[in-house]
């Protein structure tokens, strides 16, 4: 089966129109049946991946898990190119590939000569001339310069079609020069016949016409002087002689003119004849000709068959050894499975042992790990159950990276329990740590541990009536619009709880996926730092030009995600600030952290700074906001070193903002009390 590759593109000036015209030609002309149909479009090379910030950053600076997924998102986008062609099809199958470089013709030339294909087809809009002349020599035609003649090549123009075969033969342009040179010499040689007879035709009705009409006056010069003598001698007297040679030599002259006209009707009847006989033989030479064409055509036709008839025995004969051989293979095959099957049961049956040993030790490790520790309570498989009805969808209030968290009661008190997924492999070592986070650690503004259920993989949370931030900033699920008093002390309380993380003993912990939907808040709209669960232990702090942690898989959420940790995999405390300083800009704007820190940068550069503030709230205290501005800018540099210190620089800032929100808002409400 040959394979036929289409070139295709996207845009209307690219070859939209072009290619839609190059795949119907192809349906037309290519029977599906018999070939393999490609659609191949070739997109720009990716040198760079955009950042939050709106800057780009070369791939060779980036990790090759980040590259590899931001390439396979491109080309998925790039894939709907090929929707409407498919469409065309019409249920044919065909296959598309993807390319990449800034060089579509070269992409193309490099794909003809790598993949083997037999044919490509390409679309060229149709231009005129003039218009050719200033643009130069397009896609379609370098690659119909410079193709390998292993491969077809068709352009496809408004109403023709450029066409380069592969592998040019020689010897059917020599058999048509063959039958040509014959043709001319047989014309030639009729050629000859007719003319020869048609002169000689001629020549005897010349000579005919000569005789009719001049045989009196000029037969023979000599006749008329002998009368013009015999004449003279009349008149001398000798005239009985004289009139008898005058009589003699007319007698003579008619004679010779009979003879002459006879010999020349004798020469047309025989004319008439020759030319009739011409006739015959030219119709008899067209009969043979027609004959013989026709004869050669059937031992053409059925050479052909013949050939196709020792073709196709050829064919039955390697499909038997093939299916013989195939059938022998498969029954050694089915031998050694039968072996590797009980091999394979063998070395099951070990592993389970081994792993119903492992098992038991991590459930006694638990056991005495719960059993030690009296901070929060043990609960079993069925009080989570009962308290979750079974793990219904309709207690399910959200689901994250590493289960869902259903809202329930348990001693009757309103909680949040997290269920990790149970097919997960790594569950139960996330488990224990997030068990070990936040067991050791209490703090107003983070999520408090009530409980736990090693059973079924589950941690019982204190539940916090007022959703998340992110739900708060969006005004998702109902939610009304923060007071700027709120924002500000929001911003505090976050600080807060980040700073008792990175100062945490005896390890520093860094969070990792902060974010305003990992900040819950509580009835009294207290915010606390939740899904602790990624947090990362690490040892003592080190200066922020020195590697503290190095990763080979990041986690986190790409737009909150520190730069440098994503372009090295280097884990500082100071990563969380890059996402605070995030957080902290769309509690100020309520947008979209994609492009924010440019669009803030200029505003404060250009003084129009109040116009992308949340319009949801019209008394902002635009010198205080516009200070929270600039810090959080700061906490958002790109690279580490620059971003200030949590400790001795922001949360001095933070809490004088907090303290001037909270004093502006009670001096409100006393000013609206009578």
């Amino acid at each position: 089966m040959t394979s036929v590759a289409v070139a295709v593109n996207g845009g209307a000036r690219c070859g939209g129109k072009g290619s839609s015209r190059a795949v119907r030609w192809t349906l037309n002309n290519f029977s599906p049946s018999d070939h393999r149909f490609i659609l191949v479009h070739v997109m720009p090379a990716i040198i760079s991946i955009p950042t939050p910030s709106g800057e780009r950053i070369p791939i060779e600076e980036l990790d090759a898990d980040t590259v590899a997924l931001y390439v396979q998102e491109v080309k998925i986008k790039y894939g709907e190119i090929f929707i409407p062609y498919k469409k065309l099809c019409k249920g044919i199958e065909v296959e598309t590939i993807v390319l990449e470089d800034d060089n579509p013709a070269n992409a193309l030339l490099r794909y003809a000569s790598e993949s083997g294909v037999d044919h490509l087809v390409l679309g060229s809009r149709s231009v005129n001339c003039i218009l050719r002349k200033f643009e130069g020599p397009g896609i379609p035609e370098n690659v119909l310069r410079y193709a390998p003649e292993t491969c077809g090549i068709c352009i496809i123009y408004g109403r023709r079609v450029i066409t380069k075969s592969a592998h040019p033969s020689t010897s059917g342009g020599y058999r048509g020069g063959s039958k040509c040179n014959n043709e001319e010499v047989s014309g030639l040689n009729s050629y000859s016949s007719v003319s020869s007879v048609q002169r000689t035709f001629g020549a005897l009705s010349m000579s005919s016409g000569f005789l009719n009409s001049e045989a009196l006056s000029h037969v023979d010069p000599s006749t008329s002087v002998n009368l013009g003598m015999e004449r003279d001698y009349q008149n001398l007297g000798g005239c009985e002689i004289i009139t008898t040679r005058h009589c003699n030599s007319t007698a003579s002259t008619k004679s010779e003119m009979s003879d002459a006209q006879v010999e020349v009707e004798q020469l047309q009847v025989e004319l008439q004849k020759t030319r009739a006989l011409y006739e015959q033989a030219c119709t008899e030479l067209v009969h043979a000709q027609n004959t013989v064409h026709l004869l050669s055509s059937e031992c053409l036709e059925e050479a052909r068959r013949v050939n196709a008839v020792l073709e196709r025995e050829d064919i039955l004969r390697k499909t038997a050894a093939e299916e013989k051989a195939k059938r022998l293979q498969t029954i050694k095959e089915v031998e050694e499975a039968k072996t590797l099957l009980a091999k394979e049961v063998y070395e099951r049956q070990i592993a389970e042992l081994n792993a119903l040993k492992e098992f038991l030790e991590k459930q006694k490790f638990v056991d005495v790990l719960f059993s030690s520790d009296r901070r929060y309570r043990r609960y079993t498989r069925d009080e989570i159950e009962e308290a979750t009805d079974f793990f219904s969808e309709n207690r399910v209030i959200g689901e994250g990276g590493f289960g869902k968290v259903y809202k329930c009661s348990l001693d009757h008190t309103p909680v949040a329990v997290k269920v990790f997924n149970s097919d997960a492999i790594d569950k139960r070592e996330e488990f224990l740590r997030e068990v070990e986070v936040l067991g050791q650690h209490h703090h107003p503004n983070i999520v408090l541990l009530l409980g736990a259920c090693p059973e079924t993989g589950s941690l019982v949370y204190e539940y916090l009536e007022n959703g998340s931030l992110e739900d708060n900033i969006f005004h998702l699920n109902g939610k009304p619009a923060l007071s700027w008093n709120s924002r500000f002390r929001i911003t505090f309380e976050v600080a807060c709880g980040l700073s008792f993380l990175h100062n945490s003993k005896p390890e520093p912990i860094v969070h990792r996926d902060l974010k305003p939907g990992n900040i819950l808040l509580d009835r009294n709209y207290t915010s606390k730092i939740g899904d602790v669960g990624l947090a990362k232990l690490i040892s003592d702090i080190v200066p922020d030009n020195i590697t503290e942690y190095r990763e080979s898989v990041i986690a986190g959420t790409f737009y909150y995600m520190d730069p440098e940790y994503q372009r090295t995999g280097t884990l500082r405390p100071k990563s969380d600030l890059y996402a605070f300083g995030v957080i902290i800009l769309q509690l100020l704007t309520a947008r979209h952290p994609n492009g924010l820190l440019l669009t803030i940068e200029k505003a404060l550069l250009d003084g129009s700074f109040p116009s992308i503030l949340d319009n949801s709230i019209t008394d902002w205290p635009l010198a205080e906001t516009e200070e929270l501005a600039r810090i959080a800018l700061k906490c958002s540099s790109l690279r580490c070193r620059d971003r200030p210190h949590l400790d001795t620089e922001v949360l001095p800032i933070l809490k004088r903002l907090h303290e001037f929100a909270y004093t502006t808002l009670k001096a409100g409400v006393k000013s609206s009390t009578p």
